[in-house]
C-alpha cells in the first residue's frame, strides 16, 4: 500500500483592498452580476465574473427553480455562456461573489463540486490555468492558482 499526499495552496486576502485593482473590478463586476440572482427557495445569492483574454467579461447569476435540480450556479451560466459565445477565447481569471439574503456571508464561498467540474473542463480545454478568486458578500478573499488546486483529482476527456 501507498499513502499519496495531495495538497492546495490559496492565497487568502483580509479584504477587497488588498486586491490587485483588475481584480477588484472584476469583483465588481461579480458584485453587479449578483444583483441579478433568481433564487427566492435557498435566499443564498451567487454572482460570477469571467475575463476572457479577448478583454471580455462575462456574468452569471445562480438561477433557481421550484424543481431543485433544474436550477444553475452561478459559475455555470457565466462559463457556459462564455463558451457558446466566444468558443475560441481563453478564460483567464473568475471572480465569484456568494451570501445569503438572510444573513450577512463573510465566509468565503468557494464554487460546488458541479461547478468546480464545469470549469475544470474549460481549463483541460485550454490547456492553461484558470485563476478563481472568491468571497462572501464582505470579508476575505480567497484565489487559487488553477481550478485544478481546488479539485486536484479531475475526472477528465483523458480516461474516457
Amino acid at each position: 500500500m501507498k499513502e499519496i499526499k495531495i495538497e492546495s495552496t490559496l492565497t487568502v486576502f483580509e479584504n477587497l483592498e488588498e486586491l490587485p485593482t483588475d481584480i477588484v473590478a472584476l469583483m465588481d463586476q461579480a458584485a453587479v452580476a449578483r444583483r441579478n440572482s433568481y433564487s427566492p427557495y435557498s435566499n443564498f445569492s451567487v454572482g460570477a465574473a469571467i475575463l476572457l483574454d479577448n478583454n471580455e467579461i462575462v456574468l452569471g447569476s445562480n438561477q433557481e427553480n421550484a424543481s431543485y435540480p433544474s436550477g444553475l450556479c452561478a459559475e455555470r451560466t457565466a462559463i457556459y455562456y462564455a463558451g457558446s459565445q466566444y468558443p475560441d477565447a481563453r478564460i483567464l481569471k473568475m471572480a465569484i461573489i456568494a451570501g445569503s439574503r438572510i444573513h450577512q456571508t463573510i465566509t468565503p464561498i468557494p464554487p460546488c463540486g458541479a461547478c468546480r467540474q464545469a470549469i475544470a473542463e474549460y481549463e483541460v480545454k485550454q490547456d492553461s490555468p484558470i485563476e478563481i478568486y472568491f468571497m462572501g458578500e464582505a470579508g476575505k478573499v480567497v484565489k487559487s492558482h488553477s481550478l485544478a488546486n481546488l479539485l486536484p483529482l479531475v475526472f477528465d476527456k483523458s480516461v474516457l
